[in-house]
């Protein structure tokens, strides 16, 4: 730093040059404001460290203005860039796949400006987030670190698909994305064609519509009559935007399509920047895999510091406590500015910051709360925040809870071979409603997070207000109340021994918590702590397509989606087996026939094992008991 600077201290102005035009390889203009510190309206010489931030979602939004400028204040130069196609920036854009060479471009070209002290850290959230992994697999030389928050190690493998499937998310993104294009600005009738389709999609409006006017939309019928069909909607009016969505629908296989730098910088570990690394994510997230198998890949590939942060949280709400009807309290709440400015004052200024004490790993745990239902009408399950050195944290130990006769779930294995499997049967024309999750860029249609199991006007599908549990094509495996306390924290495996009668079909599974009743809640609550599905054509790799015998016995292994949470005593674990989740994941026809294009359907009859030689369960990272409290925190948190 030059004499003078304060480090961190907001001290200066800022001044912002608006729509500078950083050039491509080959030649696009890349739309990019640049803030600088400032005195009397004048930018200062520098040099300084410059974060960067690429986003598809407007550089210029009042959100990116207050956090380009928070920095810009405290003698960092800031550069926020539109992508490729988005507005300002010249070109075409296909969402995610592409973003690499203009990371890159764009990295090298800001260390070389005059005010540039050669060092640019790189900052975002979701897509923000996984084009900083991009432009690193190409090692920008200058590139110096990075906070990757919610960001893909390959959308293959969970995000866009997930152990086969389409998260339909994506879709829906796809007209999100749509509606505040170059495209839909410069045409005022395609703009109004797009408002008609979902009306109020830029004005920021998570509430739900009322079941009548949601009945009347166009994207929800397109939605309830998903999979989207080439050319039968308003997208074929952006060619681009319709193409990359039939792209990720009717590409099921992992092949070189989904091994693009953009959607899978897990491929390019050895080539990957060797630079400080913060991967941040939640549990309610989309990219909890995504993030942890970050974290992994380049702590065992790479010497500099690479640090993970888990929260309870919904997609980029790390300033909010409340996750679906969850709270999580006060404690679950991090200041996002204060966090990354403590970061990069370490690795871009050498400061001496609460970043270079903090450990490996850093995670919520929830769960430890009373369970009461708030004002709000939330359930307080609360939480506290824990540190490790790995991931899962030591000494976890796998813990198989085996899926019983009788829908008894149990740590004890079955041991007679002649016990008759579980049936129900699955129609794809009356598929399982999604009731939260972890979704992100879906609402108001798909809503995040953690939910009591039970329908309701907030759900597709799912207005009745019955428990999903009753449903004929749901199978529930449920333990007795537990004695103590069970912690599951880390990775969490299914292991299904299954037969269909149809060719192909889909198989989910549910890990959820079951809170006894209360004067609030007399009928108790199922609440909802990870899933995912897997699609038969898919169990023995995802490089092929492998049908089934119908009526053979198949072992299907697959991941769920990683968590931290005490099932406390007095409650139960419960796991709930189907074969749909709609409208997060695409329905199986269960024909067999092409991905994203066969549209005919037939019902299918599951039957799930549970005896000696087919003993289906579920694989949880227990940990040992651990007193409960707050630990050392993070600034912010």
């Amino acid at each position: 730093m030059p004499e003078g600077y304060e480090g961190s201290r907001q001290q200066y102005g800022v001044r912002c040059d608006s729509n500078v035009m950083v050039p491509a390889r080959d030649g696009v203009g890349l739309a990019t404001d640049i803030y600088l510190p400032a005195m009397g309206g004048s930018a200062l010489p520098g040099p300084f460290p410059t974060i960067l931030e690429r986003t598809p979602y407007n550089k210029a939004s009042a959100g990116n203005v207050a956090k380009a400028k928070f920095y810009a204040r405290r003698g960092y130069a800031v550069a926020i860039q539109d992508v490729r196609g988005r507005f300002q920036s010249e070109g075409e854009w296909y969402a995610f796949a592409l973003e690499a060479p203009d990371g890159y471009d764009t990295v090298e070209w800001l260390a070389s400006r005059p005010w540039s002290d050669g060092q640019v850290g790189t900052m975002g959230d979701s897509y923000p987030g996984s084009v900083q992994s991009a432009l690193a697999t190409l090692d920008p030389p200058h590139l110096a670190t990075m906070i990757v928050a919610v960001g893909a190690s390959s959308y293959y493998h969970s995000s866009m698909r997930q152990n086969g499937a389409l998260e339909q998310r994506f879709l829906i993104y796809a007209f999100r994305m749509a509606a505040d294009s170059k495209e839909a600005a410069s045409d005022p009738a395609l703009r109004a064609e797009l408002e008609r389709y979902w009306p109020g999609v830029l004005s920021d409006v998570d509430a739900f519509p009322t079941e009548e006017s949601r009945d009347g939309l166009p994207l929800a019928r397109i939605i309830e009559s998903f999979p989207l069909k080439e050319g039968a909607t308003v997208l074929r009016r952006l060619p681009s935007y319709e193409r990359w969505a039939i792209d990720i629908l009717t590409h099921g296989t992992y092949g070189e399509y989904w091994k693009q730098r953009g959607y899978a910088p897990g491929e390019y570990v050895d080539e990957h920047a060797d630079v400080p690394t913060l991967y941040l994510g939640g549990w309610y997230d989309t990219y909890p895999r995504n993030t942890i198998q970050n974290f992994l890949d380049y702590t065992r590939a790479k010497s500099s510091d690479q640090r993970l942060l888990m929260g309870p949280w919904t997609h980029g709400q790390y300033e909010i406590t409340n996750s679906g009807d969850s709270d999580f309290g006060t404690e679950s709440h991090i200041d996002y500015n204060d966090l990354r400015l403590s970061w990069f004052d370490h690795y871009l200024r050498g400061m001496d910051t609460e970043a270079s004490r903090w450990p490996a790993v850093r995670y919520f745990t929830m769960g430890t709360g009373d369970y009461a239902v708030g004002m709000s009408g939330r359930l307080g399950r609360g939480g506290y925040w824990r540190a490790a050195d790995t991931w899962p944290p030591a000494p976890a130990r796998p813990v198989e809870y085996h899926l019983r006769a009788g829908g008894r779930l149990s740590t004890d294995a079955p041991d007679d071979p002649d016990i008759p499997p579980s049936r129900f049967t699955f129609d794809p024309s009356d598929p399982v409603p999604t009731i939260g999750g972890s979704i992100s860029a879906a609402n108001p249609w798909m809503n995040p997070g953690a939910y009591d199991q039970r329908g309701g006007p907030r759900f597709i599908g799912s207005d009745d207000g019955v428990a999903l549990s009753t449903r004929p094509d749901v199978l529930t495996f449920e333990t007795e109340d537990l004695d103590a306390d069970v912690e599951a924290t880390g990775p969490i495996t299914v292991r299904l021994w299954a037969a269909s009668t149809a060719v192909d079909t889909d198989f989910t599974a549910k890990l959820l918590q079951v809170v006894p009743p209360t004067d609030r809640c007399p009928d108790g609550l199922a609440i909802n702590i990870t899933d995912s599905i897997i699609r038969a054509r898919f169990r023995n790799g995802w490089e092929r397509e492998e049908l089934m015998e119908p009526g053979q016995v198949y072992l299907f292994e697959f991941e769920l989606f990683p968590t931290s949470n005490v099932f406390r005593a007095g409650h139960r674990i419960r796991v709930d087996i189907s074969s749909s989740n709609f409208p997060r994941f695409d329905v199986n026809p269960n024909t067999g026939g092409p991905l994203g294009i066969d549209r005919s359907r037939v019902p299918a009859v599951q039957s799930i094992f549970h005896d000696a030689e087919h003993p289906s369960r579920i694989v949880l990272s227990v940990q040992p008991a651990a007193a409960p409290g707050l630990q050392p925190t993070f600034p912010g948190i």
